[in-house]
């Protein structure tokens, strides 16, 4: 468009207001209908996620295509499915050819980032909180903007939109969109009909993905700290069951190194118990009680994680914190997953002393969550989900016996219909936070959809963590420095003649690789070109075999810098 000012004008019935976005200054101001020129293009958009500077200068982001998840109390709920990221300036004539490809850099990384499946937003609810924070709040947060009520820790457009948070008059047009999973269903049982939902809110403090972010950083935010809300709606009384999960929260990394499972790294430079206790502080604010719940193996690698975090739940002696090991991998080898049950019968007691959020339809709450199970396995992904949709349906069964939709002594397994929608929401929920950070679908899925182990589950599984493998050691560090650059953990600096993007690599990278190549082609061509003797070829093949394998492990030696590490924000600092 060849206008100075981008307009947008609101759609709601009446409404004048239009929000003009001066392209050259770009000061945002609130105009009316008739200032926008008649000559302007228009095209519907759905939301504004707000704005970022690149080489180039300012950029808008808008929403253009949205999905409808469904109502939330007959508030609309909607996910966000195609972006625009339109540029302020109409020409790039003054970048250099080097700029003009940072440029691009930085534009493919805001695409990746916004091709991540699970942007979710509404122009009417607040989606960032749980319904008892909800229920627990004044008559003055009842009238601020959503924008300003919202809880930062879920809204992911939160540094884009910090030009707008400050000034209040143009809040209404500004959209806090959250990352996570959402889905919603109408249920039946015993020809009742009730409204099942599952919310997963992705913290955006410390976000990243798998092997480069691990563990918390030093205000106590953990990596992959995800909350998960179920909820029930039924005659007009609401229910809900609150967990979460995150990385153990002290300092560790685990950085790629082209080895199948890197060995996890406790820092020993640091004093851990500051962080440590900063995150549960936070934690105890937000929820009450903490019961840990750490599935991590108790042999190996992840040994002395499991020893440290014990040690240290012990050692920072808090009465609100509790701590439960439960080695998932060997109570349940040889798809014996029914031993989870040795697990659910150790958090009964626990778990009924935390009970559930419950409000009735005249509003008057009833019980309130006084705790929450925080779980974590390595990843908190799959061992952790499956542990807690099993802790949900305990929850809901509780729920529904109270709100009189099952009878006594019915259960929610015998409901076939309502158990199909349970187990495929839960290994969707699964996915969408697997996806978002470890880069592909969950493992173990096939068990939270049937309630049994396959052979076919085991070759996905093989297949999927092919594909982590490959994404964790090639194609993570861009994945990295584009969350960085979304969230704005780094800042693109216009002046600055050196970008972080360009760093000159050694000449091993290209020689190795290369000489591994030719040697094992080599070593082929020898074994199927027989020489005049065979002690000829043995000795061929023995050379070329041995000159492949001592590259290979050459290579692996120095696995650390052939992967496709973060270039932006030097996370080492933080680790």
């Amino acid at each position: 468009s060849k206008l100075r000012k981008f307009y947008v004008e609101a759609c709601d019935d009446g409404a004048d207001d239009v929000l003009a976005i001066d392209r050259v200054s770009t000061e945002v101001t609130l105009t009316v209908k008739k200032d926008v020129p008649p000559s302007a293009v228009t095209r519907p958009i759905y939301g504004i996620l707000g704005t970022i500077r690149l080489v180039a200068g300012t950029y808008l982001i808008v929403i253009t295509k949205k999905k409808k998840v469904g109502e939330i109390f007959s508030h609309a709920i909607w996910k966000a499915t195609d972006f625009d990221i339109l540029s302020y300036k109409k020409t790039m004539l003054h970048l250099t050819d080097i700029q003009l490809q940072d440029n691009k850099v930085f534009l493919s990384m805001l695409s990746h980032v916004l091709s991540v499946d699970g942007f979710y937003f509404s122009t009417t609810y607040d989606l960032t909180h749980t319904l008892q924070r909800l229920a627990n709040t004044s008559p003055e947060f009842q009238e601020m903007s959503l924008l300003e009520r919202a809880d930062p820790r879920f809204v992911w457009n939160g540094h884009l939109l910090r030009e707008f948070a400050a000034q209040p008059e143009i809040h209404r047009f500004a959209t806090p969109v959250m990352h996570g999973f959402i889905t919603m269903h109408s249920c039946s049982i015993n020809g009742k009909c009730f409204d099942w939902l599952l919310v997963s809110r992705r913290s955006c403090f410390r976000a990243g993905v798998r092997y480069y972010v691990r563990g918390i950083d030093s205000e106590g935010h953990a990596a992959n700290f995800v909350e998960t809300e179920q909820i029930v709606h039924y005659k007009g009384s609401k229910a809900s069951f609150v967990q979460t999960r995150g990385s153990i929260p002290f300092f560790w990394s685990q950085r790629p190194n082209l080895k199948y499972k890197p060995k996890p790294q406790i820092s020993k430079s640091v004093n851990h118990m500051d962080g440590f206790q900063r995150h549960f502080d936070s934690q105890i604010i937000s929820y009450g009680k903490q019961m840990i719940v750490n599935l991590v193996n108790q042999k190996g690698s992840e040994k002395p994680l499991e020893q440290t975090f014990a040690k240290m739940v012990n050692s920072m002696a808090n009465v609100m914190v509790r701590y439960v090991a439960f080695d998932f991998h060997k109570e349940c080898s040889r798809m014996r997953w029914d031993r989870l049950q040795i697990l659910m019968d150790q958090l009964a007691e626990q778990q009924d002393e935390f009970s559930y959020f419950l409000v009735d339809s005249d509003g008057k709450i009833v019980t309130q969550q006084e705790g929450i199970f925080r779980s974590n396995c390595m990843d908190c992904l799959d061992r952790t989900n499956v542990i807690q949709s099993l802790l949900a349906r305990r929850s809901l069964q509780a729920q529904l016996q109270r709100l009189g939709v099952l009878h006594v002594g019915q259960r929610i397994e015998e409901q076939a219909d309502f158990e199909k929608i349970y187990k495929n929401a839960w290994a969707d929920n699964a996915n969408a936070c697997a996806k978002q950070y470890a880069g592909t679908g969950a493992l173990k899925t096939d068990y939270t959809r049937t309630g049994k182990r396959t052979q076919w589950g085991l070759i996905m599984d093989g297949w999927n963590s092919l594909i982590r493998y490959y994404k964790n050691n090639f194609s993570d560090g861009f994945r990295q420095d584009a969350i960085d650059l979304f969230l704005g953990n780094y800042s693109v600096d216009e002046v600055e003649p050196a970008s972080p993007l360009h760093v000159k690599k050694d000449w091993k990278f290209l020689a190795l690789p290369i000489i591994m190549v030719v040697a094992f082609s080599m070593c082929i061509i020898c074994l199927l070109m027989a020489g005049d003797t065979w002690t000829e070829t043995l000795a061929y093949v023995l050379f070329w075999g041995s000159a492949s394998f001592g590259t290979f492990a050459i290579i692996l030696y120095n696995g650390k810098d052939f992967v496709d590490a973060p270039k932006l924000v030097q996370k080492e600092k933080m680790d």
